[in-house]
């Protein structure tokens, strides 16, 4: 068992350094240990895990709709508008650009659950006019890219819902734990920007106002694109956490108010639709493939011993409960170098959890 944990480790390893696929890397890998252990039988029992209890899981099912309604939003043009205003009420704050960005990538992430998502969107708003107006090309790149990335932790998001698949709390628990460390690590960036700009404000200028539009008229053009979404937002967390809707049935009703925001703003065409839909096959079928491939590996490492040397080796450790958080967050961080959070998560949840 040492020497399959340690073959196969590093052949996960050396796919990853050459560039292929998370997917098909964890898959081979589980072919070649198979072998290599001289149990070729084991890939029968982890080809009937695959089909019976994980592409069977009723909870995965929530991935492809929560990815459709964020499609669907996005196409309705609400988050242009509301950064658009945004700027325009923060146009003579120090740093007010890079404060926009952090508040509509919190929205963004209640709204769309996946990071490149978020990153693409704010990059594509928010990217070349901080530049145009003199922010610090690091601060400009690093708010976009830190605060891009709370779209995998505030719900409804993609991420806790293939975590609950694979652990014993259920999707709304999940939700509920990450809705305010979530939240409170977006303060914690504008925070950051103000700073910045307190310290430095030559890399976090204000930006000078444009137009002769009212600070009313923003705050009401604010609210009538904040308004519908937030409404979404609050509607589908509020009814799994209150324990009316499970994360597929509420998942299906975001779908459907979604597509009536497109359809009441008027932004609705068949090409879009048809669109959305292909983008959110490609997404999902990315995200699976790598559930799959992770489910192979899972599965022979454990059954050919390598998971439970690892386990032995993490207990054997005998840390205090700090230390040991600590050693399996630096672990995290290391892994997060190399691989996304979908191969994070199925690669330390077996060895994490127990």
């Amino acid at each position: 068992p040492e020497y399959i944990a340690i073959i196969m480790s590093s052949l996960l390893l050396l796919g990853l350094f050459m560039g292929h696929p998370l997917a098909f890397v964890l898959g081979g890998t589980a072919v070649i240990g198979a072998l290599l252990a001289g149990k070729p039988m084991v890939l029968g029992i982890v080809v009937n895990r695959i089909y019976g209890e994980v592409l069977d899981n009723y909870t995965l099912l929530a991935i492809p709709l929560f990815v459709l309604m964020a499609q669907f939003l996005s196409s309705s043009d609400i988050t242009d508008k509301m950064f658009e205003a945004l700027r325009l009420l923060m146009s003579n704050v120090k740093g007010g650009l890079a404060l926009a960005v952090v508040f509509i990538s919190m929205l963004l992430a209640a709204t769309t659950g996946i990071i490149g998502a978020s990153i693409t969107v704010t990059s594509m708003m928010a990217l070349r006019p901080m530049l145009r107006y003199g922010y610090c090309p690091k601060l400009t790149t690093g708010v976009i890219a830190s605060a891009g990335c709370l779209g995998i932790l505030i719900p409804p998001s993609i991420m806790l819902i293939l975590m609950a698949s694979y652990s014993p709390l259920t999707i709304g628990e999940l939700f509920a734990g990450a809705l305010i460390p979530g939240v409170f690590l977006g303060f914690l960036y504008a925070a950051w920007v103000v700073f910045v700009a307190w310290r430095s404000p030559e890399r976090a200028p204000s930006v000078p106002s444009e137009g002769h539009i009212s600070r009313g008229a923003l705050i009401k053009m604010l609210l009538i694109e904040a308004v519908p979404t937030m409404a979404l937002i609050f509607g589908i967390l509020g009814s799994m956490l209150a324990g009316i809707a499970t994360a597929t049935e509420a998942s299906a009703i975001g779908v459907l108010v979604s597509l009536l925001i497109v359809i009441l703003k008027r932004k609705f065409t068949w090409r879009n639709f048809l669109n959305a839909l292909y983008e959110t096959g490609r997404t999902s079928a990315m995200i699976l493939f790598i559930v799959v491939g992770a489910t192979a590996f899972t599965g022979v490492f454990n059954i050919t011993g390598g998971l439970g040397v690892v386990q032995a080796f993490m207990r054997g450790l005998e840390m205090e409960p700090w230390l040991l958080i600590v050693t399996m967050l630096a672990i995290i961080f290391i892994l997060g170098c190399f691989l996304d959070w979908t191969g994070i998560v199925l690669l330390s949840f077996p060895v994490f959890l127990p």
